[in-house]
C-alpha cells in the first residue's frame, strides 16, 4: 500500500547492484490502486468486534494474481517456482536458514499488511507461508519485507562479489575492527585485540568463535 516507503532502500547499495546485475528485480502492486474505487479505502470493521480495521481480501487477491501473471511473463516459458509470504507476529521467526531456502525460488510475493492486518482468507487462498520478523509489533509489513529481501538477495550468487562475505560460509564474529590498530579518542587509547593482528588464522578463528558464543549466551 505504501511502495514509497520501501523503494528508496531497494534502490541503494547492494540491493541496487543486485538489480543492475540482473540477479533480481523488485515489483510493487498497490492493492488500493488495483481496487479502482473512488473512496480509495479497502479496510472495514472486523467480524467479532475489536479495535482497528481489517484490510479486505479481494484487492490483495487481485494484486497477488497480477504478481503471479508478471512472474509468468518474465519467465518467458521457463519453469517458475513461487513462494508467497504472509507476515504475522505469532508465526515462526525468519532466520538466515529460511532466507537461503527462500532464495532458491524464482519469485517471492510479500503481503504487506497494515492496521489490524489482512483478511486471513487471503493467506488461505494463496497458500501463503506465515512468517514473523523479530519479536516486536510493527505498523506494517514493509520493514519485514525489506528484512527478508535483504537477507535473501545476499545469498544470490555473485551479488556480494565474494562468496566468502556470506556469514554462514565462514567463521564470523559480532566484533569487527579495522585500521588504525590503536585508536586515540578523548585522551584514551583503544586497541584492536592482539590476536587479530597475529596473522595466525587458526587462533583468529578460535577467537571469533569464542566471541560469537559469548554474545549468543548473553542474548
Amino acid at each position: 500500500m505504501f511502495p514509497e516507503s520501501v523503494s528508496p532502500y531497494l534502490a541503494t547499495s547492494i540491493l541496487k547492484r543486485a538489480q543492475q546485475k540482473k540477479a533480481c528485480a523488485y515489483h510493487f502492486y498497490d492493492p488500493v490502486a488495483i481496487a479502482s474505487r473512488k473512496t480509495f479505502r479497502i479496510d472495514k470493521r472486523p467480524y467479532g468486534g475489536g479495535p482497528g480495521m481489517v484490510l479486505e481480501a479481494e484487492p490483495f487477491l487481485k494484486a497477488h494474481a497480477r504478481a503471479v501473471s508478471k512472474a509468468h511473463t518474465y519467465s518467458k516459458g521457463a519453469r517458475i517456482k513461487i513462494k508467497t509470504v504472509f507476515f504475522s507476529p505469532s508465526a515462526p521467526q525468519w532466520n538466515q536458514k529460511k532466507a537461503k531456502t527462500f532464495s532458491r525460488y524464482t519469485d517471492i510475493i510479500f503481503f504487506c499488511g497494515h492496521y489490524e492486518g489482512i483478511d486471513e482468507r487471503v493467506a488461505r487462498i494463496t497458500k501463503a507461508e506465515h512468517v514473523a520478523v523479530g519479536h516486536s509489533i510493527l505498523t506494517g509489513g514493509e520493514i519485514p519485507a525489506l528484512v527478508c529481501i535483504d537477507s535473501m538477495v545476499r545469498e544470490l550468487k555473485g551479488v556480494l562479489g565474494n562468496d566468502k562475505s556470506i556469514e554462514n560460509k565462514r567463521v564470523s564474529s559480532p566484533e569487527v575492527y579495522t585500521r588504525p590498530p590503536i585508536l586515540t579518542w578523548k585522551g584514551k587509547k583503544y586497541k584492536v585485540p592482539s590476536v587479530l593482528l597475529s596473522g595466525d588464522h587458526k587462533k583468529i578463528d578460535t577467537y571469533k568463535t569464542i566471541v560469537h558464543k559469548k554474545r549468543t549466551d548473553i542474548a
